[in-house]
């Protein structure tokens, strides 16, 4: 007999992905443990799930892949052979209908001249920042910068005046780092200037002493002065999208934890291995969150049988990423659902968060 963690390595189902389809009645493991509920499998169900995570993986509906399973073994594989063959036909009509939507969208673009292309940008701002809070929020958003060549857009930080306010904001899809500071000197409009990283590693490097620094916005030239000092070059030319609204969450169950306790778990604790979701190909270590109802955060390994827990996996390097940029002994994780962003908060400051795009664990 295997238990349900060895039978999901060596299915490449996850467990949670097993609990799912026992619940369906898709694949009921052989033997179940009459007091601690936990799953046993016999020896030719891992053959079955290693073939149940091939039709999961082609995206086959719940309806078909239990008749799959059920004439797999059979004499006769028309049934299977046509299940397959009526799939695929669905996905390549599914696909086409994507590409006729995708070209349509594009077309809209191209109508109202789509402001993501680039153009030469015209304006000036000027402001007074205090070095050390502009350090501070570069440092708190700087991991989550994009380096993606297809979406160059993304490839910067973000300069949000507004008022005597001035949001510093980084993203790379997977991620969001966002910090607040005030400013003074704009008496303007609302003022968006996206920053490249490397530039603004440059001026990063400037602000070593506890003094003022002057940010300038001439036409498309971006200035910062410090001191004696001063980093200079070109805007991004193209439009940060619209961050606001990928903050506004539903407001999810708060908890803190203690910094370095809870990264020496997640540096030690269990991962799964998740698809290559990263933007540049590689694989992610995901690491599995749940929430006791004392509030106690703990890292969840494949083998734990805990069906009547919600799971929320996120990128370990990322979260790991996340945590030393708060820069905190103490931290707020808030959770939504197990689809929603997971927050990491400062508990001293509101307006300086990140947010971690959870990754999807089995069903």
């Amino acid at each position: 007999m295997h238990s349900i963690g060895e039978t999901a390595r060596d299915s490449g189902l996850g467990v949670s992905a097993l609990r799912f389809y026992d619940r369906a009645g898709v694949l009921v493991p052989a033997r179940v443990d009459p007091v601690s509920g936990y799953r046993w499998y016999a020896p030719e169900q891992v053959a079955e799930a290693r073939l149940l995570a091939r039709l999961r993986r082609a995206g086959m509906p719940l309806a078909d892949i239990r008749l799959v399973l059920a004439g797999w073994s059979g004499a006769d594989t028309d049934l299977v052979r046509g299940l397959l063959q009526a799939h695929l036909r669905r996905l390549e009509l599914g696909l086409a209908e994507a590409r006729s939507e995708v070209s349509a969208l594009r077309a809209l673009l191209d109508h109202r001249e789509n402001p993501m292309t680039a153009s030469p940008r015209t304006g000036t701002v000027r402001l007074s920042l205090h070095a050390p809070e502009l350090a501070a929020a570069l440092d708190a958003v700087r991991f989550a910068a994009g380096d993606d060549p297809e979406l160059p857009m993304l490839g910067g930080v973000l300069f949000d005046v507004e008022g005597d306010v001035l949001h510093v904001v980084a993203t790379d899809r997977y991620r969001m780092a966002t910090a607040r500071m005030a400013a003074a000197g704009h008496g303007g409009p609302r003022e968006q200037v996206v920053v490249p990283t490397p530039l603004a590693d440059a001026m990063r490097a400037l602000l070593s002493d506890d003094g003022p620094a002057r940010f300038a916005v001439e036409d498309d030239r971006v200035t910062l002065e410090a001191g004696e000092r001063q980093a200079s070059g070109q805007r991004l030319a193209y439009d940060f999208p619209d961050y606001r609204r990928l903050v506004q969450l539903p407001s999810g169950r708060r908890v803190v934890v203690d910094v370095p306790a809870f990264r020496k778990e997640l540096e030690t604790g269990p991962v799964r291995a998740g698809e290559a979701g990263r933007q540049d190909g590689t694989a992610q270590d995901v690491s599995v969150l749940r929430v006791a109802d004392d509030g106690t955060v703990t890292v969840c390994g494949d083998g734990e049988d805990d069906a009547g827990s919600v799971g929320v996996g996120v990128d370990r390097g990322f979260l790991l990423d996340a945590l030393a940029a708060a820069d905190r002994d103490r931290l707020v994780l808030e959770f939504g659902a197990p689809t929603a962003p997971l927050a990491i908060r400062r508990t001293d400051d509101e307006g300086t968060f990140s947010l971690l795009m959870p990754v999807r664990l089995d069903d």
